[in-house]
């Protein structure tokens, strides 16, 4: 009977440590395996097809790949969960998680970001080299992240390839002298206005439902975009010209509520580092192919291309009231983040 006892206790051992074993041995080799699944709500409010909404869907896609579906994306894009501002506020309140959207609707909740409004800083440079100054590690950086998580947002990452907002006008602007008068549609933001002021031409903010019918009838002369953004639109329907002006950064960014990235758990945190890492470097390429293609959709549709030497952008910068524009920015906007981007393209 012992004997019998013995051998069912030895069995019973065995059973035990071969069904735990799997478990042990998963665990060692899969951080994700003790951590509870995840799942965090993304959105953007771009166009259909645009960059932003096919890195956010990519960033969603490589995190569920990377942790085996332990962290997920619920990703909504296109304004299904509302405008820029909505997604952002309902970021910082934690209703969401993750936002992806262009810098400029990020200016009313970090004012640091009108930095961005810096016109044609960026115009003379690669995208390798924008990338190493706004993803790198640098002073320009570090003031940058610092200013996310005091709006209760964390950067997790910058994504352009040195492609630019366009000028689509009715008018040949092959000199500065031509944008003189000329009635351009802009965003209602006071820089980019401030901006079109100090060339010569008049900035009318207008809601962009109206912006195709004002072009058609003749209401306003131009307006300014990605080439992407006027090809959703059909501009070339309506434009004669297009115009390499190159004075924004076409930057989308991504953040996430600063409070749910803390609570994630370590392995979380580097699994979506590496998502959002692997995602700009799979769209770079991208985004300069992109605004190739779709500016020879533009050409292809009748309009004109015009594109500028280096002396053009220099001849605007040195203008006077650019000049002034750009030190209203860095000392009354942005806290000096300007002269540390400017510093960081220029090493």
């Amino acid at each position: 009977m012992k004997k019998l006892i013995a051998i069912l206790l030895t069995a019973m051992m065995v059973l035990t440590l071969t069904a735990v074993a799997p478990a042990r041995m998963a665990s060692a080799d899969d951080p994700y395996a003790d951590l509870k699944p995840v799942e965090l709500i993304g959105a953007d409010s771009t166009g259909k097809g645009a960059a932003g909404q096919i890195f956010g869907e990519y960033v969603a896609k490589r995190v569920e790949e990377i942790t085996g579906g332990k962290l997920t994306i619920d990703y909504h894009p296109n304004g299904d969960l509302g405008g820029d501002a909505d997604l952002l506020r309902q970021a910082q309140a934690g209703d969401i998680a993750i936002v992806v959207c262009q810098t400029a609707p990020v200016v009313s909740f970090i004012p640091e970001m009108a930095v961005f409004d810096l016109p044609m800083v960026f115009s003379k440079y690669d995208g390798d080299k924008i990338d190493a100054v706004l993803n790198g590690e640098n002073d320009f950086n570090t003031a940058i992240s610092a200013a996310f998580e005091k709006a209760d947002l964390h950067l997790l990452g910058f994504l352009q390839n040195a492609t630019y907002r366009l000028t689509t006008a009715n008018r040949n602007l092959e000199t500065l002298a031509d944008f003189a008068g000329m009635q351009i549609r802009t965003m209602e933001n006071k820089n980019h206005m401030a901006f079109w002021s100090a060339i010569g031409a008049e900035p009318t903010p207008l809601a962009w439902a109206e912006v195709y019918i004002a072009l058609q009838q003749g209401t306003i002369d131009a307006e300014e975009n990605a080439a992407d953004t006027c090809v959703g639109a059909n501009f070339q329907e309506v434009q004669k010209y297009l115009a390499c002006t190159n004075h924004i950064l076409y930057c989308n960014q991504i953040c996430i509520n600063k409070d749910i990235y803390a609570d994630l758990a370590p392995a979380y945190q580097d699994a979506l580092n590496q998502a959002v890492a692997e995602a700009l470097a799979y769209m770079r390429p991208q985004l300069a192919q992109i605004d190739l293609d779709n500016k020879q959709i533009l050409v292809n549709g009748g309009m004109t291309l015009i594109e500028y030497e280096a002396e053009f952008y220099d001849a605007i910068l040195n203008l006077d009231a650019v000049k002034a524009l750009y030190a209203d920015i860095d000392n009354n906007q942005v806290n000096g983040l300007g002269t540390l981007l400017v510093d960081a393209l220029s090493h």
